[in-house]
């Protein structure tokens, strides 16, 4: 029964994209060039379903500073910057739950389609939103 589930999952196409070039290792990218040069074979990316929440988007002029995207964030997300009266978001702690979306009275927050947020380092500017 294990061999019938192992061979099954071998034979599947990917349910996943495939890891963000950016961040793959150079042995893998030199892979992924001969593939592109018919020399092997690479899954098209999943196309991302309607609906989808992805990374955080901010309006900072739409924001009044009013902190409910903060109470109710259950990640502690969002930090709350009172010398600007603005918003820090810190997505690799995100759940994209939306919650903060749905609170925000003046929709200055929204989710985006982008996904690939993978990053070797969580305080880079792409985890960041400000």
């Amino acid at each position: 029964m294990i061999f019938v589930t192992l061979v099954r999952q071998l034979l599947d196409r990917p349910a996943t994209n495939p890891f963000p070039t950016r961040h793959m290792p150079r042995s893998i990218i030199r892979l992924l060039e001969r593939a592109r040069r018919g020399k092997g074979a690479i899954h098209p990316p999943v196309p991302v379903p309607a609906g989808m929440r992805g990374k955080l988007v901010y309006d900072r002029d739409k924001c009044i500073g009013c902190q409910l995207c903060v109470r109710v964030c259950p990640a502690r997300v969002i930090e709350f910057r009172s010398e600007q009266k603005k918003i820090r978001m810190h997505v690799a702690r995100c759940t994209f739950c939306s919650q903060c979306v749905d609170a925000c009275p003046v929709a200055a927050l929204a989710t985006s389609r982008e996904f690939l947020l993978a990053d070797t380092d969580r305080r880079s500017r792409n985890l960041i939103v400000e």
